[in-house]
């Protein structure tokens, strides 16, 4: 009896988990191998759970203003790195390095190899490019010429 209750909790589990793991599909959306910089001007922080985002205006090869958005980690994960709800402010100059939504959206995806740096200062916000890593987080890397963006 102990053994069939262990076996249905189980199996409950795994039925109740696996929703979870099932919208993190990067791979199938996002062009990690051909990472884009795209440098534009911060609309809004949107600090929250389950994912946060950043909306920012950049501009298209002709000059047209296009809007952007760079989905990040849970607000408290970023908080557990240091972020906070005032760390972006509308009207912050910010270029994005990361992959792009493969169907050549204005969608980004920063939860894997991405960096952001503050345009004016050039202060580096967040790092996760493994090239970079040891460098502080501040080197050269491996990231592609930016886009027209």
């Amino acid at each position: 009896m102990r053994k069939l209750l262990m076996s249905v909790a189980v199996a409950a589990s795994l039925l109740v988990s696996a929703p979870l793991f099932a919208h993190h599909g990067f791979a199938g959306r996002y062009d990690e191998d051909h990472p884009v910089t795209v440098s534009g001007t911060v609309v809004e922080l949107q600090f929250m759970n389950p994912h946060s985002f950043i909306i920012f205006e950049g501009k298209d090869a002709s000059g047209k203003s296009e809007r952007w958005q760079a989905e990040l980690g849970s607000a408290n994960l970023l908080a557990r790195e240091g972020w906070t709800r005032t760390m972006l402010k509308a009207g912050d100059h910010i270029t994005i390095i990361g992959p792009q939504n493969k169907n050549g959206s204005a969608d980004l995806n920063l939860s894997h190899e991405s960096k952001i740096t503050m345009t004016d200062t050039g202060k580096v916000i967040h790092n996760s490019i493994k090239a970079e890593a040891g460098q502080g987080g501040q080197g050269a890397g491996q990231a592609a010429p930016p886009a027209a963006y």
